[in-house]
């Protein structure tokens, strides 16, 4: 039972990173589905740096740097020449894609050492819950304080209340004096920064090395996340160890050795039937997607001169 709950918390360490910070971008109206390609060259751009330098930290902070990169791409595209959000986001994503493949090729036989997991003591005592919970990775206590620092910044900071504002009503919090354009270009930074730690995750901590596909839909689900979780932190929380579960019960059912008449390929699909079983339910109620949606998300302003 505390294997499985192991798992299932860093399984869905990545999805709430990546998730909480699109909530950030898209609080403040700015809607990137880019987030599979940022995610994809965060991971590789981080194997790499690790790989040549020894740290997974540094690999970390690279890793961020190119999804931070790759965010900026889309916000100047899609914030100072008023491209489509939605199309841009495409882009982005099948172009992250596609080059980290090409950059990640001469280190598709490498493998990284293991990183040491930090153990807080007498916590991690606690039967079935210690270990999982108090003996994780250093990124999966970041997922947390990640956490709790937007919530706060959301709903008892200023800054996160001119945030959602912009979201709401980009021309009304421009008319008192806000830099909508540069509010939302830190937002799409920040989405795009969180994006490349998710991803670094993936290749330095959770594998740890670098194949093509590694990403494997998580940047897609992440996207999902946010609207499953009608844009509230909480529910990101949740709904990402929700699917962090259903991504090790597959493999848990693939590995056991328990015969089941189900073709392994259906249990590998099982995490994005969930993704759009969940989206269909959600979107059934419009009534709650149009109540908790920023009114401005995926839509172009240009400020008044």
């Amino acid at each position: 039972m505390s294997s499985i709950l192991f798992a299932t918390i860093t399984a869905g360490t990545p999805l709430i990173i990546v998730a909480l910070g699109q909530l950030i971008a898209e609080k403040s109206g700015v809607l990137n589905l880019g987030a599979e390609g940022m995610m994809a060259m965060g991971a590789v751009t981080a194997f790499a740096v690790t790989l040549h330098s020894g740290s997974p930290w540094l690999g970390v902070l690279a890793g961020m740097g190119a999804g931070a990169l790759m965010s900026l791409l889309f916000g100047f595209v899609v914030l100072t020449l008023m491209g489509n959000q939605v199309a841009t986001g495409l882009a982005l994503s099948i172009f992250g894609i596609g080059l980290s493949a090409f950059i990640g090729k001469p280190y598709e036989s490498d493998i990284l050492p293991t990183v040491e997991a930090i153990r807080i003591p007498v916590l991690a005592d606690i039967p079935i819950i210690g270990p999982a919970f108090f003996h994780q990775q250093a990124l999966v206590y970041f997922s947390w304080a990640l956490f709790f620092i937007l919530v706060w910044f959301l709903y008892r900071s200023r800054s996160g209340l001119v945030l959602r504002a912009i979201g709401e009503s980009p021309s009304s919090a421009h008319s008192i004096g806000f830099s909508v354009i540069k509010i939302r270009y830190g937002a799409t930074l920040f989405g795009g920064a969180m994006a490349g730690i998710g991803g670094a995750f993936l290749s330095v901590f959770y594998t740890p090395l670098w194949v093509e596909g590694m990403v494997s839909g998580r940047g897609w689900i992440a996207i999902a996340l946010v609207v499953f979780a009608t844009w509230r932190p909480f529910r990101v929380l949740v709904g990402a160890y929700l699917f962090g579960g259903v991504m090790v019960a597959q493999l848990f059912l693939q590995g056991s050795g328990i015969q089941i008449e189900v073709p392994s390929q259906f249990l590998s699909a099982l995490p994005y039937i969930a993704t759009i079983v969940v989206l269909v339910i959600i979107s059934r109620d419009r009534n709650t997607v149009r109540l908790n949606a920023p009114a401005s998300l995926g839509k172009p302003y240009r400020p008044e001169e």
